[in-house]
């Protein structure tokens, strides 16, 4: 018997107009592409090294598609029944026969309960499916999707106890997010599943753009935001493997400044402190910014002052 889980896994609804989304013309782009890709039945997956936004833009896709929302984060331990569901506690069912009042009868019976996981229930109600960072769990643990994305058909346990396989909704629909293969607890993707997909590969921002999300997230002045998208764009330009300080580092620059100065040791503090935690996290990359990032915030921040 299949107990249904509508109470323990609710999908989210995302509202279609978001306020504090930028809608910059590389980020309408992006959106417009990815939307044409999963009405035409593809799947998506946003890839891109961490602090791009690709979780951002996979969520504000899922939202346009107009239906609720399954969100999985990949994880290292999942296995399939994460996925799909598993026998999670037991069912007693118990019949007393007394029929005849001097006579009673019994029948007593004890069986595991079924319980299906946030994959069938996208699938068996049209969900959107949003599987942020999914090369963070085991391939094995994905290879369920293969027929999903590609025959439309969830291939599930005989423990479930109803047919084996179950019939994907038409709403359907699935949007993933990955980082690069060389990062720390990134499993390689098999091919096969990626080959269900359209990969969009995503890089920084342009400049206006950039300088458009930082405002937006922090409500700084645009002239101080150019000023920390300039510096950022300065020290991406100088790294070897073309990656940088991400938006993500603009935007935790910007906060800090919202409640200082430019000008205050604890502005240039912060600098270190968060360009140093964010571009250490490759060898070839790191750099003593104790040294240069005084000169950079003056730099950059005096003429705009």
């Amino acid at each position: 018997m299949t107990v249904s889980t509508m109470d323990e896994v609710q999908p989210i609804r995302i509202a279609k107009e978001q306020p504090n989304f930028v809608m910059a013309p590389y980020v309408k782009d992006i959106i417009n592409r990815s939307l044409l890709y999963l009405k035409a039945g593809f799947p998506v997956n946003f890839s891109s090294p961490t602090g791009m936004g690709k979780t951002t833009l996979a969520v504000y896709a899922a939202a346009q598609l107009g239906e609720p929302v399954i969100l999985i984060h990949g994880d290292d331990e999942f296995v399939t029944s994460d996925l799909v569901g598993g026998e999670y506690g037991y069912q007693r069912k118990k019949v007393v026969d007394n029929f005849i009042h001097s006579v009673l009868k019994t029948d007593e019976k004890l069986s595991r309960a079924w319980v299906d996981n946030r994959l069938t229930i996208a699938c068996k109600y049209g969900f959107t499916l949003l599987y942020d960072e999914f090369t963070r769990s085991k391939p094995e643990a994905n290879n369920v999707l293969l027929s999903v994305l590609e025959e439309r058909i969830l291939d599930l346990p005989a423990a479930r106890g109803e047919d084996a396989y179950l019939k994907v909704h038409p709403n359907f629909r699935a949007i993933f997010t990955s980082n690069p293969e060389e990062y720390a607890g990134v499993y390689k993707a098999q091919d096969a599943l990626m080959d269900r997909m359209i990969n969009i590969r995503l890089s920084h921002y342009d400049k206006d753009t950039e300088v458009a999300i930082t405002c937006a997230k922090s409500g700084i002045s645009k002239s101080d935001a150019e000023s920390i998208i300039e510096m950022t764009r300065s020290l991406r330009e100088e790294e070897i493997d073309g990656v940088g300080p991400s938006i993500r580092a603009c935007i935790k620059i910007a906060k800090v400044l919202s409640l200082t100065k430019a000008d205050t040791p604890a502005f240039k503090q912060a600098c270190i402190d968060i360009l140093d935690s964010e571009m250490h996290r490759r060898k070839e990359t790191a750099r003593d910014f104790k040294k240069i990032m005084p000169g950079l915030v003056d730099k950059y921040f005096n003429r705009s002052s």
